[in-house]
């Protein structure tokens, strides 16, 4: 009985025994079905000459049973049988060829044993490729890296050779899907002599930035639609904490009372972790307030606000002596100078929507009203500020920062008028405090950060909803020069290109909204905890930025008139009310707090302006700054000498009130102050006259001041050369908005 079978598997044999017949079932293997003349042309026959012995073999071939015709084709493909014995004529000839001993160093770090069919397992289980055009891949992969003799196979260089397999064959889809994230040699190198030059970087800060450069590259190949991430990489528009953007919200505005309250449960998102007891001291609320930056800060990308700090602590200081306060307070803001990028938000009175809220004290009791605790309040935004006058010489304590809330009742009381001089005598010495106007508000609240970014109470109406416990998601920066480039100075094309962008931005928000709601509890589980049926940050109500660079450049690029022209105003304008159309209709779709701002962007505004000289040239590109280091303006900056408001230019303050639609998501007024000296008290009734006679609402004073580490002195304005000592290499400037 076993003769038929061994007469058939004789034939199988003696029809592979021939090397052109071999070569047909390979082609039809590798290639699928073929017509006669297909087969004859792959492999170099001539019709005329070769037309009888090809037929002869082919013929062999379908006696066998290895290969079947398709009449109704006209063409000719491999049967199962004949995909059998391709599959053992390999393996056949990998023992014969194969190299002893070559093994794959993998990513796993182990070593193993070169297989081929791993490679049509990856292409399955990652390119989600079909099983057939997988093992053809591999097939052909395998043939390239036997044919290379290569002595040093890594699990990178196969993929390499896969990649470039797939491009060739127009299988770039598949390609796309395997790419493998991570750093070249080269730049791992690059990044460690970089730490070894800049000492002010540690290790974490490497691994940081090496993890962010996989995550981004992630992001674009994996996260973002194709046109997303080519406007990005094109430079039409930079998406702010690209490395980030799946996992941390870009800004936190914390409410201490939730902690202060209930403690830290931190044993609620991981068994392992201790607890800890709402505090029954000053000295124990502060601690606690540190833990909470430190254990918030991996999950925030930039800075995290305390708003009403002095406030919320006020009944944990009543009663104490007050050189003990400012020790226990001194400490605590040289801790978090260190560890956290913090915003610490003063109030210079009690706001009438918190004097009758409940004040919560020792133990996280009720502990009166917080309109009780009026002193102490007073008595706390004084040593911050006392501290910050000490600290800050001879260089200026730079984190955490200071904002001091103005409003009209707070300007009707002496002590809290004291306050603000206070205030402005740190400015005017270091330049390291942030003022935000709430004289215009009634009695609407806002929360303010020290990027620009604000919230009101526009959502649901309620303060503590709509600003606490909340923040910014992020943000995206449109490219404005870019579109007047591509729109040639047609009015149509730049406005509906500005309304392409801004859907583009919207969508990548979007994005960002659906992963971290998506898998919040999972990256985000300190800020996403949930104490008695209440999670503490509210991730819906946090706000979305479509940013703006190069506002200025882009309007005088396009009237090619001064900014302050009535044809550029105009225009100016027409973008603005475009904007906020367009950007509140997508807002509906896109998230509840999506709002239009030019806000400070040191990346992007470099990072756009150096494409756009590379894709037109320096000489079509308006921008600011010098040829060696062009930006776009992302920040409104106004001129002051010696605190004279007078000196501030009129035209510059009526623009900033034509772009005032633009302030929805926020906005940061920059006075450099480059007088050598400015008094506290001109430099207050400036703030006064911006405040209330130009509507600005939030502003800081930059101070330039700099620094010798050699005999520990400074100056203000940028100097090259100590001026005490002489030395050349121990200067640094300080400088917050242009740091060198």
């Amino acid at each position: 009985m076993a003769l038929p079978h061994r007469t058939r598997g004789v034939k199988v044999l003696k029809a592979v025994s021939s090397p052109l017949r071999l070569q047909i079932l390979n082609l039809l293997f590798d290639k699928g079905a073929l017509s006669y003349t297909e087969l004859m042309n792959a492999l170099k026959m001539n019709p005329s000459r070769d037309a009888g012995r090809f037929a002869y073999h082919l013929k062999f071939l379908l006696k066998a049973g290895l290969v079947e015709a398709d009449v109704d084709a006209k063409k000719y493909f491999l049967t199962d049988l004949g995909k059998m014995v391709i599959d053992v004529a390999d393996r056949v000839e990998k023992k014969a060829v194969k190299p002893k001993g070559m093994l794959v160093r993998t990513s796993h770090f182990t070593f193993e044993e070169f297989d081929a069919n791993k490679i049509a397992n990856s292409l399955i289980r990652e390119a989600k490729m079909p099983a057939d055009v997988a093992q053809k891949a591999a097939k052909e992969a395998e043939k390239l890296i036997l044919k290379s003799k290569t002595k040093y196979l890594t699990a990178p260089l196969i993929r390499e050779i896969v990649n470039a397999l797939l491009i060739e064959k127009g299988l770039e889809d598949y390609r796309h899907k395997l790419t493998r994230l991570g750093l070249p040699v080269h730049e791992v190198t690059a990044l460690i002599e970089a730490k070894d030059k800049d000492h002010t970087e540690d290790s974490d800060s490497m691994l940081v930035t090496a993890g962010e450069t996989v995550l981004r590259e992630y992001t674009l190949l994996n996260v973002f639609p194709r046109d997303i991430a080519d406007a990005h990489l094109s430079g039409a528009l930079h998406i702010n904490g690209l490395g980030t953007w799946i996992l941390k919200p870009n800004e936190v505005m914390h409410d201490l009372r939730f902690f202060l309250q209930n403690g830290l449960k931190l044993d609620n998102y991981n068994a392992l972790q201790h607890s800890e007891k709402p505090p029954e001291s000053f000295e124990a609320a502060l601690i606690l307030t540190l833990n909470v930056i430190l254990h918030a800060r991996p999950e925030v990308n930039q800075t995290q606000t305390i708003d009403y700090f002095n406030l919320f602590l006020a009944p944990y200081a009543k009663g104490i002596d007050a050189a003990r306060v400012k020790e226990t307070l001194r400490l605590f803001i040289l801790n978090v100078n260190q560890h956290a990028d913090v915003t610490l938000s003063l109030e210079l009175s009690i706001p009438k929507y918190l004097a009758a809220k409940q004040a919560i004290g020792v133990q996280g009791k009720i502990a009166g009203k917080y309109g009780d605790f009026a002193e102490e309040s007073k008595l706390l935004a004084t040593l911050v500020l006392e501290i910050f006058l000490e600290e800050s010489t001879p260089k200026p304590l730079l984190n955490p920062k200071l904002i001091i809330k103005v409003n009209s009742e707070a300007l009707k009381d002496e002590k809290a008028q004291a306050l603000l001089l206070k205030a402005h005598s740190v400015a005017a010495d270091k330049g390291t405090v942030y003022f935000a106007s709430t004289m215009q508000k009634g009695e609407k609240t806002t929360a303010f950060s020290v990027s620009g970014i604000k919230l009101e109470t526009n959502l649901t109406e309620d303060w503590e909803t709509d600003t606490l416990r909340t923040g910014c998601l992020g943000y995206v920066t449109i490219n404005l020069p870019r579109i007047v480039h591509e729109s040639e100075k047609d009015r149509t094309k730049f406005f509906n290109s500005l309304k392409e962008r801004c859907e583009l931005s919207a969508r990548a928000l979007g994005i960002k909204h659906r992963a971290l709601k998506q898998h919040g509890k999972t990256v985000l589980p300190f800020m996403m905890q949930n104490t008695n049926g209440d999670m503490y940050f509210r991730l819906e109500n946090c706000s979305s930025i479509i940013n703006f660079a190069g506002f200025k450049e882009a309007v005088e690029g396009f009237t090619e008139k001064n900014f302050s022209h009535e044809e550029s105003l105009k225009f100016a304008e027409e973008i603005v009310q475009t904007t906020l159309a367009f950007v509140h209709k997508m807002g509906r779709k896109h998230g509840k707090r999506m709002f239009p701002a030019i806000l400070h962007s040191p990346e992007a505004s470099a990072r756009l302006a150096h494409l756009d000289i590379e894709k037109y040239g320096v000489a079509k590109v308006k921008f600011s700054g010098t040829r060696e280091k062009p930006f776009y303006s992302t920040t409104r900056r106004l001129q002051l000498q010696a605190g004279d408001f007078l000196s501030v230019p009129s035209e510059q303050l009526e623009v900033e009130r034509k772009l005032k639609g633009l302030n929805q998501g926020g906005n940061l007024t920059i006075i450099e102050a480059n007088g050598a000296e400015n008094k506290p008290e001109e430099l207050m009734k400036l703030t006064l006259y911006l405040m209330d006679k130009q509507d600005v609402e939030f502003l800081t004073y930059n101070r330039k001041v700099t620094y010798c580490h050699n005999c520990k002195k400074s100056w203000f304005g940028d100097l090259h050369k100590c001026p005490s000592c002489g030395a050349i290499s121990t200067v640094m400037t300080f400088d917050r908005f242009n740091m060198t």
